[in-house]
């Protein structure tokens, strides 16, 4: 059975699982954070805990979608958010952020959230002029104390990303006029900040 069919078929799991789980460890990229979820799975199946696996069968179909699933409402636990809830297509929906803001500089931006428990993160939309990326905020994103250091933390990573392209040879893609005008709305929401700490 290989990779895509452990994807796509339905299957139920139950104490006869193990062989199945032995066969997609050995067919397919377990990434780091999945492989506990695994083995604690096969060990439910090892103690006979049919409630425990009862709750993993809850988010998925597949072992990959349980895999994901269970992955990111653990990480959104992280945050305070307790729900489990999934979209139409059985994926794993969290609630959004609180305190959501969108920061913009010339034509990029920052996005910053806090979870329930009062973990922020942020997430960026770089314009170059004509290229670009751009992010999801999510609950996989890097976790900070309080808006003041997930601020602290976006500007620089935006600086850092757009100082990048400053006096790049491919002018279509990189525009100077843009990254420089992106660069001086940093540093004037920088100046801002740093007065109105001191009011």
């Amino acid at each position: 059975m290989g990779h895509k069919n452990f994807f796509m078929e339905k299957f139920a799991l139950t104490l006869e699982s193990q062989p199945a789980i032995d066969a997609y460890l050995a067919d397919s990229f377990v990434s780091r954070d999945e492989m506990p979820i695994l083995l604690e799975i096969g060990s439910a199946i090892s103690s006979g805990d049919i409630a425990l696996l009862a709750w993993f069968a809850g988010f998925g179909d597949s072992f990959r979608q349980i895999l994901m699933n269970v992955k990111e409402h653990r990480r959104a636990l992280e945050f305070g958010f307790t729900e489990i809830a999934f979209n139409r297509y059985g994926w794993f929906s969290c609630s959004p952020f609180l305190d959501r803001e969108t920061i913009g500089f010339e034509q990029s931006e920052i996005r910053i959230g806090r979870g329930p428990n009062g973990l922020w993160v942020y997430a960026l939309r770089c314009n170059y002029g004509v290229a670009g990326d751009s992010g999801p905020l999510s609950v996989f994103c890097k976790q900070y104390p309080s808006r003041e250091a997930v601020l602290d933390a976006a500007l620089a990573e935006l600086k850092m990303k757009i100082s990048r392209y400053v006096g790049n040879s491919d002018t279509t893609n990189y525009k100077q006029d843009v990254l420089n005008k992106t660069l001086k709305a940093i540093a004037a929401y920088q100046v801002d900040r740093v007065q109105l700490s001191l009011f």
